[in-house]
């Protein structure tokens, strides 16, 4: 099936390689924040949140309705101790969180993004599963796939990660799953795959592509 076309305001971050090529303000900010997230310095936190929030805010992710946050504390109990999964980056509405996305911080302390996000998918859907008993007076969803996104720089890897009540009971209680969750990832099939991350979305083509799978994970986001 192919890509929908890229959605981005303004349309010239599609023609435009450099933030000086820019003429407008919002084109300007989103170019440079890119530019800062492709430049880690070794030791030091990146630039990658702030895109990964300018990014959404100008593919349409948010709106009214919809924000985007960092650094979103999410409680989660894990083998009957209190414990917390910090989120990266959320979108969230007024009563859930929606979209999850977990830098890759390999620079930093060779860690797998991976467990990290899954463990936020698990809280994340708790989280919403109280919100809906204790706020609205709703029955908690027995299960909903949760759409997530790990950025190494600003090349993106996409998931679908089903959560279910019996996997949050399970992780609570300390106890093997009894049902095997299948994740769904997929990787942008870019021009030059060897160098997907050195180039992350700074070549015009690879833009357009990434930008035409965030426009195809909006449908997933609810």
């Amino acid at each position: 099936m192919p890509l929908p076309d890229p959605v981005v305001r303004p349309e010239e971050v599609l023609l435009a390689a450099e933030a000086i090529q820019a003429t407008t303000d919002d084109g300007y900010v989103l170019l440079r924040t890119l530019n800062l997230a492709m430049s880690i310095l070794p030791n030091e936190e990146s630039a990658v949140n702030d895109f990964a929030v300018a990014l959404f805010r100008a593919c349409g992710y948010t709106g009214r309705g919809r924000v985007v946050r960092t650094r979103k504390d999410i409680p989660l109990l894990i083998c009957g101790e209190n414990r917390h999964a910090k989120t990266d980056v959320c979108i969230l509405d007024d009563s859930e969180i929606l979209l999850l996305v977990q830098e890759d911080k390999c620079h930093l302390d060779d860690s797998d993004p991976e467990p990290q996000l899954i463990a936020e998918a698990i809280a994340a859907f708790a989280s919403n599963n109280r919100m809906r008993e204790r706020t609205l007076g709703q029955p908690p969803l027995q299960s909903k796939v949760i759409p997530c996104i790990t950025l190494k720089d600003t090349s993106p890897t996409f998931y679908k990660i089903p959560v279910t009540t019996d996997l949050v009971t399970a992780v609570q209680r300390g106890v093997h799953p009894q049902q095997e969750t299948v994740v769904y990832v997929h990787v942008p099939a870019l021009p030059r795959p060897a160098r997907r991350w050195s180039e992350g979305m700074t070549p015009l083509d690879n833009k357009r592509i990434i930008l035409s799978c965030y426009e195809a994970f909006k449908q997933f986001v609810n």
